[in-house]
């Protein structure tokens, strides 16, 4: 799923777009016990519930695309009978009626959902009727061909709320604040089937994990089925591995200036682009060329390559930082704009490697304008 197509699902999570039929939910204590369930259809729940559902699904399909949100697909294995995405479907096809499915559901999340404190499983079924598309993109409501029946799992943190006093109106009076449970916004997730190029693709999943350095391989692997993704805040590190595993002796500091602002550029051309923001290995190989890496180097990259990311296109965002170039010696770090890069120079001074940073304008330190004398 893409952009555009994550931003058409999330606009049906409002009280005039609602196309939500049925919700369930389960909340487990910090033991792993089932304390209570919840069954019922969704559009008669008291308004003031909805609105606060509508946030915790849309939030279930909120950030971003390759860190936050993955697109996962089903191994054909898992399609097979008794496969985790043939259980899915099946949930879908019962609209969440069926009590032994659901159950089945949420004993293998409490199995397999890496969370030590409470928390609250919640299920809903919908029926999202597509509308068709004019030539201007203009959308056309009774022209709509196909719907899209899809489920949607969100598991939210349950918290006690803080302590501290209160106004009590009804005695006019400070006290205590009685402390509550509350559900908090989720931590993971997951949409299935997946919605593309605006049509249902039973074949994949798309994963929800607000929390990028854990994001539950247990949960993907036994729940969803699916191979277990590159770790985002990772892969600068296995980027940066690559790099000096393979150029060793061509790592100078034009070609780290050139790489950042090869990379930048990436990001402008794409910028427009409705889907995530990739680099094939193919760009990569050229950007290398360009940032003079010599062709020796390059003569098996594909393959080598290959050893690190397996081939796949890699999402920009987990290898270039689009806000921040950091520049770190063992006594300082100089953080640039990663397009005015450029304007730092290794030159040596008094024989010793230094970098050099034209002043434009004012020069502050700690806040106190310093004179350029």
């Amino acid at each position: 799923m893409n952009k555009k197509e994550i931003a058409e699902i999330k606009k049906q999570f409002t009280p005039v777009n609602c196309t939500i039929t049925r919700i369930c939910g389960c909340y487990v204590d910090a033991e792993k016990n089932k304390k209570t369930k919840i069954k019922e259809a969704f559009l008669s729940l008291p308004e003031e519930e909805m609105f606060k559902y509508f946030d915790i699904f849309k939030k279930t399909m909120s950030g971003r695309l390759g860190k936050n949100l993955m697109n996962l697909d089903f191994p054909l294995s898992q399609e097979k009978e008794g496969g985790t995405q043939e259980f899915l479907m099946r949930i879908r096809a019962s609209k969440l009626k069926n009590d032994e499915l659901l159950d089945e559901l949420y004993d293998k999340v409490i199995e397999n959902y890496d969370y030590h404190e409470n928390y609250y499983i919640v299920l809903i079924h919908a029926v999202y009727d597509i509308p068709g598309k004019a030539s201007d993109g203009t959308e056309m409501h009774d022209a709509s061909e196909e719907i899209y029946e899809h489920i949607l799992c969100s598991i939210c943190p349950v918290n006690l709320s803080k302590a501290g006093l209160i106004y009590d109106v009804a005695e006019n009076n400070i006290k205590d604040r009685i402390r509550d449970w509350v559900v908090s916004r989720p931590e993971t997730g997951f949409l299935f089937p997946v919605f593309n190029d605006r049509s249902t693709d039973i074949h994949g999943t798309l994963y929800f994990n607000k929390n990028i350095k854990n994001i539950h391989p247990d949960f993907i692997e036994n729940v969803l089925g699916a191979p277990i993704p590159r770790i985002p805040g990772n892969e600068i590190n296995v980027f940066s591995d690559f790099i000096m595993d393979n150029f060793e002796g061509n790592t100078t500091f034009n070609f780290a200036e050139s790489l950042v602002e090869s990379l930048q550029e990436v990001r402008e051309q794409k910028k427009d682009s409705p889907e995530m923001v990739t680099v094939s290995c193919d760009e990569m190989e050229q950007i290398f060329e360009y940032c003079g890496v010599p062709d020796e180097k390059l003569s098996d990259f594909k393959e080598n390559w290959e050893m690190y990311f397996s081939n796949e296109p890699v999402a920009l965002d987990n290898i270039h930082n689009s806000k921040t170039a950091k520049i770190v010696t063992p006594d300082a770090a100089i953080c640039i704009q990663p397009d005015k890069i450029a304007l730092i120079e290794l030159k040596e001074i008094n024989g010793v490697p230094s970098l050099v940073i034209p002043v434009n304008g004012e020069l502050k330190i700690n806040g106190m304008e310093v004179e350029l004398k």
